[in-house]
This record gives C-alpha cells, sequence and structure tokens, in this order.
C-alpha cells in the first residue's frame, strides 16, 4: 500500500473512532495513528484542520453554533422539543428491552426505536456539514433505526444488538452525503457542458450574425452533434444562440 493510501486509510480510522465517541478525539489519538509516518508539526497541523472541518471536536465536541446553519440550529431546537415526552430507560432496562426486542416482542421493538431517536440526533450532528441537511440526516437515520431494530434476531447478545443499530444509522446518513455529493458533482458537470455550449455558439452567433445550427457548431467546435444535442435538450432548449428547430445538417443523425 502507498503512503498516501495508508495515509488516508487512516484517517478515514480516526473520523470513525471520532464519532464513536461523539464527535471528538483526543490530541494523542491522532498523533499515535500518524507516529511511524514521520509528519512534522505542520503536516500534523493540516490533519487536525482537516479533522475541525469534518466537525470532529479536539479534546472536546465543537458548538454545534459553529457549524450549523440558522434553519438547522431552529429545526434542530423544535426536533428534540418534540423528543422531550419520551420515557428515558436505565442501562439496565435498556438491555432488558433490547433482549425483548431481539426476541421479537413488537412493544419492546416500539420502546427501543424511541430510546434511540436522540441518538439519531447526536449521530446526525457529527455529519452535518458535510454535504447534506441536518434534517435529511435525521431522516435517514430513523428509516435505518426502523431497519435495525426489526434485524436485531441476528445479533449475539444485547451489546452487540445496539452496536448494530448505531452502526446502520451511521451506514445511512454516510450513504445519503455520499449520494447527495456525486448528485451536486453531476449536476455540475452537466452545467458546465451547457455553459460552454452556450458560450461557444454566442460567439459563433455573433460571427455570423446570426443563430447557429448544431451542424454549423459541431464543424467549428470539433465536439459531436450526439453532445451538441445532449447540451440543448439538458437546457430545455434555452440556449438562445442556436437555431433547435434546425436539427441537423439535413436533419442527419446526431450519433456520435
Amino acid at each position: 500500500m502507498s503512503q498516501e493510501m495508508e495515509f488516508a486509510a487512516r484517517l478515514n480510522e480516526i473520523k470513525r473512532l471520532a464519532k464513536e465517541q461523539g464527535g471528538l478525539i483526543q490530541e494523542k489519538q491522532v498523533r499515535d495513528a500518524f507516529a511511524d509516518m514521520q509528519f512534522d508539526e505542520g503536516q500534523m497541523k493540516l490533519v487536525f484542520d482537516y479533522l475541525t472541518g469534518q466537525n470532529i471536536g479536539i479534546g472536546e465536541p465543537l458548538n454545534p453554533e459553529e457549524y450549523l446553519t440558522d434553519e438547522e440550529i431552529s429545526y434542530l431546537d423544535s426536533y428534540l422539543e418534540s423528543l422531550t415526552g419520551l420515557a428515558e430507560l436505565s442501562e439496565g432496562e435498556k438491555e432488558a428491552v433490547t433482549l425483548s426486542a431481539m426476541a421479537g416482542d413488537a412493544d419492546a421493538r416500539r420502546r427501543l426505536t424511541e430510546v434511540f431517536l436522540p441518538q439519531v440526533v447526536d449521530i446526525a450532528r457529527l455529519y452535518a456539514g458535510q454535504g447534506a441537511l441536518l434534517e435529511d440526516l435525521i431522516g435517514e437515520g430513523n428509516v435505518a433505526l426502523a431497519m435495525a431494530v426489526e434485524m436485531l434476531g441476528t445479533a449475539a447478545n444485547a451489546s452487540e444488538a445496539q452496536g448494530m443499530i448505531g452502526s446502520m444509522i451511521m451506514e445511512a446518513m454516510e450513504n445519503h452525503i455520499a449520494e447527495n455529493v456525486q448528485e451536486k458533482e453531476t449536476g455540475q458537470k452537466i452545467a458546465d457542458k451547457v455553459n460552454q455550449v452556450a458560450d461557444q455558439a454566442r460567439e459563433l452567433a455573433e460571427s455570423l450574425g446570426r443563430k447557429v445550427t448544431l451542424a454549423e457548431l459541431a464543424d467549428e467546435t470539433g465536439m459531436s452533434l450526439f453532445d451538441l444535442k445532449e447540451a440543448v435538450d439538458l437546457s430545455g432548449d434555452a440556449i438562445e444562440d442556436i437555431d433547435s428547430q434546425s436539427g441537423g445538417e439535413g436533419g442527419g443523425s446526431y450519433g456520435r
């Protein structure tokens, strides 16, 4: 494994550990993780800055107001208020309810779901500001919680069952963030493509003194008729300098 891959793997382990510790990591834990990589203080500062940017506190949790928007804080306050009526369980009661839920007791599963609702919020706070809205993260976490509670029969004991619930909640939020990031990147690529074609069409139209056909634009730019037609379609026929009624030259195919 290359040094870059090893560094990325260790950084991911640190992030995972921090989330399991309630959104914080101790400075010594970070330094120990990279001790054999012989980083200087400047490099370590970059690591600590990165972790802080991921809403991970060094030594103590970050204040949510440091990374949540005003709207998210307002939503969080309202949502937490809606949870205040839920009964709290001692650790012994929680274990007993978990065991009953594992055995298939429907009432125990309902109670266990309620017990974990505040934990969904705590986990969502750790993932906030990383490409998804807090409200959506809580929603995804609650769905994962409901699914996890129905799968507890596969766990060996109460501790494993509770750990499985937490892991499924975290995985659901991580997947949602990854999907959001991918969608945004795809959207940006589409916007870039449409803008590129619009700019080139405008330049050619100014030169010719009229709207241009796709065939003319293909000859001028070297882009295929397929790519040009795709950009026009993605824009909703909103590229003003292209004669969208002309089709290709002689109504030809848009194949590559």
